[in-house]
């Protein structure tokens, strides 16, 4: 359980830094909103990432922003039949030949979508 909260912690302090170049570029002094898309194949667990987050913003631009996360299903492409279906985990097989080879097209992202600052 360490290790992945440790994970999400990383993710958490790539995000303030992320957030305090773009307010710096901006001129700003701190973030009001933060919007993040987090795809269900990301390998981040939201639980976490809500559970460090503070520890993580504390005395950063962040501090006092308001979190928007947008979750993106997963979808992937079977390479053997071409059937698009939609996934719940990246070990997911094809629903219609059960082939495990598949290309991911949707479900990894992991960004800031967008900043708002004053």
């Amino acid at each position: 359980k360490l290790s992945r909260k440790m994970h999400e912690l990383s993710i958490a302090l790539g995000i303030v830094k992320i957030a305090e170049n773009e307010t710096a570029k901006a001129n700003a002094k701190k973030v009001t909103k933060i919007e993040l898309e987090i795809g269900l194949l990301a390998g981040v667990e939201l639980e976490s990432l809500n559970f460090v987050w503070d520890s993580a913003i504390k005395e950063s631009v962040l501090e006092f922003a308001e979190k928007e996360f947008t979750i993106i299903k997963g979808i992937g492409k079977c390479i053997d039949c071409d059937t698009e279906f939609d996934m719940e985990y990246i070990y997911d097989s094809c629903p219609k030949c059960n082939s495990n080879f598949k290309g991911i097209l949707k479900g990894k992202e992991l960004r800031v979508k967008a900043i708002e600052v004053i």
